[in-house]
């Protein structure tokens, strides 16, 4: 049964009292229902036209005077388009939108932290000091250029000035996908309406010809401080991220099956990612280990930091600032690993799993029956490339290893790594 009423948010809290009350009409405002949901006071506004039910929003979202105030705008929409949608933002302005944007990507645990620090940000300082005061009907070309883009563009670089913008097309495109806005105000908008400038790539600070002197620089970082050291050769090693790389921990790394696993909540993509140890990081890992144990450390991370923990960001940032001395940064040794694997002729999809950049999921399982000897292969090779270039003096193994390892795998693995019971990783650093 419907109950007629003079709608209020007054009468809605009142009737929301009486569990029998479930559906509300007013005389005043034919078409206009109100709907109770299990979680009272909170209901649903819809208008009916020609007999189909549209969803204006919820309540309290949407309170009974907005309701009614958009009640004629809304019923002429409807006539123009029956199928055009009913929704009734909560919202008046930009800001209000991107204030619930910033607050549900804090919230996704599909995101790095890294990310939504990132877009928190910039909705914070950018987005919302700029263009948060702005009604949507207000958000156009001109009033972009003039309140957004053109402030911007003056004082950042052009790829953080796209980042920005792509935060303000999503969130806007999330609200009107899920109903809380009736258009999207950035339909037809696009980045390249502002800018014709191309973004390139930046230039690589490594390049092959300075591997050499960079081997020697991280052997005598070695001797002094061997967790920086450690964490630019694995990287180097791997073409791992800085990210991947810091928080990595000995139960990770298995020298029985020659094999570091990092977890996908460490990586970029969220999907685990899988890499060969050779013979030769072998060798590095159990040095390395036995560093740790003689100075007292049997905890679990590769790289602690002094609360216990892995190195955090900043953390991990100042060891390449030491290393580097502002010539190059972590990403350059992903770039150089990236690099040298083309030079040496190494297979483009096998390049791309290594350094593990996001592939489809045709791709993805693809790899899991088929690529992973190639991948096992295309680091020897490597490696052996880095031997030449003086990572044979870091590391000690003799002759380089990897001999054995593409017709005897159990063999090399003796040979180069020396694996017993008591020198798996993973295991002993449980202990």
């Amino acid at each position: 049964m419907t109950l007629a009423v003079a709608f209020s948010d007054a009468e809605i809290r009142r009737r929301a009292e009486d569990p029998a009350t479930v559906l509300m009409r007013d005389p005043r405002h034919p078409g206009l229902y109100f709907r109770f949901t299990e979680a009272r006071p909170r209901g649903t506004w819809s208008l009916v036209v020609r007999k189909k039910w549209n969803r204006i929003g919820a309540y309290p979202d949407l309170s009974t005077k907005t309701v009614l105030a958009a009640l004629p705008d809304l019923r002429q929409r409807l006539a123009n388009d029956a199928q055009a949608s009913a929704a009734v933002s909560a919202w008046a302005t930009l800001g209000e939108l991107l204030a619930w944007f910033s607050d549900r990507m804090s919230r996704d645990r599909n995101l790095s932290t890294k990310r939504k620090a990132t877009a928190k940000s910039a909705i914070a300082c950018h987005l919302i000091p700029r263009v948060g005061g702005l009604a949507f009907a207000d958000v156009r070309h001109g009033t972009l250029d003039a309140q957004l883009m053109w402030p911007l563009q003056a004082t950042l670089s052009l790829e953080f000035v796209r980042l920005i913008f792509g935060l303000l097309v999503v969130a806007c495109r999330r609200a009107h996908t899920l109903g809380l806005i009736p258009s999207n105000p950035m339909t037809g908008i696009k980045f390249s309406d502002f800018s014709k400038t191309k973004i390139k790539a930046k230039a690589a600070r490594l390049r092959g010809v300075q591997i050499e002197p960079l081997l020697a620089q991280l052997e005598g970082v070695m001797e002094d401080d061997p967790a920086d050291a450690m964490l630019a050769l694995l990287m180097l090693c791997h073409g791992a991220r800085v990210g991947e790389t810091r928080m990595a921990q000995w139960p990770h790394l298995s020298l029985a099956e020659r094999t570091w696993h990092i977890p996908a909540e460490h990586t970029k993509t969220r999907v685990e990612h899988s890499l060969p140890l050779t013979d030769q990081v072998c060798a590095l890992l159990t040095q390395y280990r036995d560093r740790q144990l003689a100075s007292g450390y049997s905890g679990q991370y590769l790289f602690p930091a002094r609360n216990g923990k892995g190195l955090s960001e900043s953390q991990a940032s100042a060891v390449f600032t030491r290393l580097g001395k502002g010539k190059w940064t972590s990403h350059d040794l992903r770039k150089l690993a990236r690099t040298g694997w083309a030079d040496l002729g190494i297979d483009f999809l096998i390049g791309e799993l290594l350094i593990n950049h996001a592939m489809g999921h045709n791709v993805q399982a693809y790899i899991h029956s088929t690529v992973e000897e190639r991948k096992r292969v295309a680091l020897e090779q490597w490696h052996a490339h880095l031997d030449g270039k003086g990572f044979i003096l870091i590391h000690g193994l003799e002759e380089g290893g990897n001999k054995d390892s593409r017709n005897e795998p159990e063999a090399a693995q003796v040979k180069g790594c020396k694996v017993t019971e008591k020198t798996t990783i993973g295991e002993d650093s449980k202990a």
